[in-house]
């Protein structure tokens, strides 16, 4: 049976987890339908999730329509919530995309088409909640070619919307306004169908258009649209045939290498770790032992594939499907299985979090618990960036907004047993070089104490480069063990920059480098005082790094939102100082009916503030839409965070604490 692996995504309460609901309903996994309000639904599993009516962990059903089993993959829709759709995007054959009739286009909506577009992911987009009161089906339509694509096209239309009654009618075949549509859309992307047109109109056939329908969206280069309601299931079953016809079902080879990717970890009833997969090629069967991670290698001892809704239990699993594997004890999110598959778009889809807030257990007994359960909830989110402070005895996790700090305090004190507290959150800052800095130490020189010579320099790279290490020395003149704690040294030290933030976009180079070899006295036994390790380049290598790092000096730079307001007309004048104080930058002001469509920028920290007081500033009638858009340089005052390990800055604290370190392990 062919497989297609299916993402539900949304902006929040746009109706996604009661389509996927209705969807397991309609194929007849379930009997009853679940209900959001009442916790009911089948992939909102968290007790969390039940008490909030929101998606916060992706979830995996499955069910089989015309001969393909669909993995269907239920993501959150908040924003705060948009590293879980960042791992599923990597495993997805296509996507349906939910628009609510009565909201309309959203501003996650938008960041998420953009994402499905450059990623090529092949999108049917779903006009959900056509039976509540306030649905508009055609300004939806509109808004949707108008801000999330042209290459759009309804299959139908919506009749008595707005009703309970409200029903979708698929145009007929034959229907002359909806071929001259296709006909327009599709020959704009194919030069064979506008040539056949050309010559002859007649030779065009709907069979042709639907076929050639099929082509293109599974190219994800046109989208199509259905409308109707999950609740009523008006549309829903249209919106079946469509999956089934115009998706691109999987294709992999059961005998080629493994290749794979784990993109969600959760906890079993017994604490072991269970590992979401794709399985983009070749076979895992139980007890095989696989490589991940670069050279890690577990046994698998036991598997799960999704059929008829859930998972069960299998001895192997092929090309093409998503599995559950035991056994895989420090699997983590994002890890290849085998050789890392070739996927589009990168790693990364989303900006980063740009905020942060030390985490601060009520009961000062439970800090290493609070420790313990942090550092599991960061194996199901990364993107949280746990942060231990040892100097300080802090714990720190980076955030998209303050939806998701109330999501970890509940879940610490809920599921963990670890009532917290959290600190104000701030805004996550980084520096960027201004100039060219170098630095050297020798080997036996003063005032270096370590058996290594490394020299380094860094410059500022091109923007969202990140961090590129480079060797300006022959690869052989320093065995590459040496050179592999350089480089993974270089990186970790600049998580933290002369002001405490993580530096990025430049280029570091080894300039210099020299070692003492393996040397041994006269009775063989080896003398760690005449010969290099590895540690001595990992303990001088932060000393050279930040000197060059002076010498060529730091910004710091502010994450900044691009906002859109759309408020009332005679508002404007109302707003305009408000965002003054906020530090927000207002853009272009375009006037439409009796409303305002404002755009700029504001600074990340301060969107949070804009939220808060926009319903008292616009008598409840303002939106505003904001996304991560670039980092500009803080004016006045840089601020400055924390560090939380030894200083490289301050040489002798650091000397002192490094050689105390040493001394303890060669003690040990």
């Amino acid at each position: 049976m062919k497989t297609l692996n299916l993402g539900i995504l949304a902006h929040v309460d746009a109706g996604k987890t009661s389509l996927t609901e209705r969807l397991l309903h309609s194929a007849g996994v379930i009997d009853e339908l679940g209900s959001v309000d009442h916790g009911s639904t089948r992939t909102d599993t968290m007790a969390l999730e039940r008490q909030r009516g929101i998606t916060i962990r992706s979830a995996v059903v499955s069910f089989a329509i015309a001969g393909v089993t669909v993995n269907l993959i239920d993501t959150p829709g908040h924003p705060d919530f948009i590293a879980e759709v960042e791992r599923v995007l990597g495993v997805l054959d296509g996507a349906v995309l939910v628009v609510s009739a009565v909201e309309g286009v959203q501003a996650q909506t938008r960041v998420l088409a953009r994402t499905l577009h450059r990623l090529r992911i092949p999108t049917l987009i779903f006009v959900n909640k056509v039976d509540r009161a306030g649905a508009d089906p055609d300004r939806v339509l509109r808004q949707i070619a108008d801000r999330l694509s042209p290459d759009v096209i309804a299959l139908g239309r919506v009749e008595a919307a707005g009703t309970p009654v409200a029903r979708w009618h698929p145009f007929p075949t034959g229907h002359p306004d909806h071929a001259t549509r296709l006909v327009d859309l599709l020959t704009a992307h194919d030069d064979a169908l506008l040539a056949a047109y050309v010559r002859d109109e007649r030779a065009v056939t709907d069979a042709r258009l639907r076929t050639a329908l099929a082509t293109q969206t599974a190219r994800a280069r046109v989208h199509p649209i259905h409308a109707g309601s999950a609740i009523t299931g008006a549309g829903v079953d249209d919106l079946i045939s469509a999956i089934a016809e115009l998706l691109p079902t999987t294709a992999g080879d059961d005998h080629a290498p493994l290749s794979g990717a784990v993109f969600k970890v959760e906890r079993g009833p017994a604490g072991e770790k269970i590992a979401y997969a794709r399985i983009f090629a070749g076979r895992v069967r139980v007890r095989d032992r696989i490589r991940y991670r670069g050279d890690h290698e577990a046994k698998v001892t036991a598997i799960g594939v999704f059929d008829g809704g859930d998972a069960v239990p299998s001895d192997c699993v092929g090309a093409g499907r998503i599995a559950r594997l035991h056994g895989l004890t420090d699997v983590r999110v994002g890890d290849a299985l085998g050789t890392a598959p070739d996927r589009p778009g990168g790693q990364h889809h989303f900006s980063p979090p740009t905020l942060e807030t030390v985490v601060e257990p009520m009961r000062a007994t439970d800090r290493p618990a609070l420790h313990a359960a942090l550092a599991q909830l960061a194996e199901q989110d990364p993107l949280i960036n746990l942060r231990q402070d040892d100097l300080r005895r802090e714990l720190a996790v980076s955030l998209y907004g303050e939806v998701q700090k109330e999501v970890i305090q509940a879940t610490l004190t809920d599921e963990y047993g670890v009532p917290v507290t959290f600190r104000e959150t701030t805004t996550v800052c980084v520096e960027r070089p201004v100039g060219v800095g170098t630095a050297v130490e020798w080997i036996g020189n003063d005032p270096n104490p370590f058996l290594g010579t490394v020299g380094l320099r860094i410059e500022p790279g091109p923007v969202d480069s990140g961090v590129e290490f480079r060797l300006g020395i022959e690869l052989g003149s320093m065995p590459l063990a040496f050179l592999k704690a350089i480089e993974e040294t270089v990186v970790e030290t600049l998580r933290q920059g002369l002001r405490g933030w993580e530096v990025v976009d430049c280029v570091v180079t080894l300039t210099h480098g020299g070692y003492w070899a393996r040397q041994s006295h006269a009775h063989g036994v080896f003398d760690k005082s005449m010969s290099s390790t590895a540690g001595d380049f990992r303990n001088l290598t932060p000393l050279v790094l930040m000197a060059a790092l002076s010498r060529a000096g730091t910004r710091v730079h502010e994450p900044v939102h691009r906002f859109r307001l759309d408020l009332p007309a005679d508002l404007l004048g109302t707003v305009l100082p408000v965002l003054a104080t906020l530090d927000a930058v207002p853009g272009t002001a375009t006037l439409r009916g009796g409303s305002y469509l404002l755009d700029g920028e504001v600074p990340a920290g301060r969107v949070h503030a804009l939220e808060q007081r926009l319903p008292s500033l616009t008598r409840g009638e303002g939106t505003l839409e904001s996304e991560f858009d670039h980092y500009r340089p803080v004016r006045g005052p840089a601020p400055t965070r924390p560090r939380w390990d030894h200083d490289p800055l301050h040489r002798k604290e650091y000397l002192l604490a490094v050689a105390r370190r040493v001394t303890a392990r060669s003690e040990r």
